[in-house]
């Protein structure tokens, strides 16, 4: 997925991750969903797919459980940006589960 680094594309990331982030907590009742954060959104150049991140704490059986849920709801929850962007045309949701604060916590440290 090719990113741009345009203004445009910079705002409309923050307010799909915004968005996101309202959804889940207020319009969602998927408990596999609970304590899902959103970390950050990236658009490729054209603004046709958003590559959303979150994070998520657990076992397997939960992360597993949470990426069948917004895998299951990406329709739902890109009707919602629909509605609440005013968009003409919404972009695409891959979720993908960050995993950078867990990187930088538990990583080994380097000799």
């Amino acid at each position: 997925m090719k990113r741009t680094a345009s203004r445009r594309s910079h705002r409309l990331a923050d307010q799909i991750a915004r968005e996101m982030a309202t959804a889940l907590l207020e319009d969602v009742r998927d408990p596999r969903l609970e304590l899902v954060t959103i970390t950050g959104v990236t658009l490729n150049a054209d603004l046709s797919v958003a590559q959303v991140f979150y994070t998520l704490s657990g076992d397997d059986a939960r992360l597993a459980g949470a990426a069948k849920a917004l895998d299951q709801g990406r329709g739902f929850l890109r009707t919602l940006l629909g509605q609440r962007l005013h968009m003409k045309f919404v972009p695409e949701l891959r979720f993908s589960r960050d995993t950078y604060l867990e990187d930088m916590v538990y990583a080994r440290p380097q000799e």
